[in-house]
């Protein structure tokens, strides 16, 4: 499974001209989904975007996470976080999930942070939508996270 993580000061979401999702502080997550994921990689990389300590303390340091501050998510799907461009100048897709089992993780993914942070922090995309996405970048900070390379 891979993350592009983005601290946000506030992002959302259209499908259609029509706004489906939106937060103020927090964190906008692009969730790519491989066809060898499982829930163990779901579940290890929500555990670690939801600790991760990159929020700004009274000090400026980048100390706190989400969970600290009581921020938000904003979870969109993107399988061509996925993509493969080792060969000519068009992606290939073929390392990505089929749809079933993409949509499968991504809701779960979903459903878990609901769970642990509550349905008001939680907001989301439209699974194989074609989305608008707008965002302030606070920092910027963006950080890109794969399970099966987790360094």
């Amino acid at each position: 499974m891979r993350a592009l993580i983005q601290r946000v000061s506030k992002a959302s979401v259209k499908v259609e001209h029509s706004t489906i999702g939106q937060i103020n502080q927090g964190l906008l997550i692009f969730l790519g989904v491989g066809p060898d994921d499982d829930a163990v990689d779901k579940d290890w990389l929500l555990q670690k975007i939801l600790k991760l300590r990159i929020f700004n303390d009274e000090a400026g340091l980048m100390n706190l996470s989400l969970e600290d501050i009581g921020a938000s998510l904003l979870v969109v799907s993107q399988f061509t976080l996925h993509a493969k461009v080792k060969k000519g100048t068009r992606p290939s897709y073929a390392k990505a999930a089929g749809p079933e089992l993409a949509k499968k993780y991504y809701e779960e993914f979903i459903e878990d942070a609901q769970q642990l942070l509550g349905d008001n922090r939680v907001a989301k995309g439209e699974f194989g939508a074609h989305m608008e996405v707008e965002l302030i970048n606070d920092g910027p900070v963006t950080i890109w996270i794969d399970t099966k390379n987790k360094e």
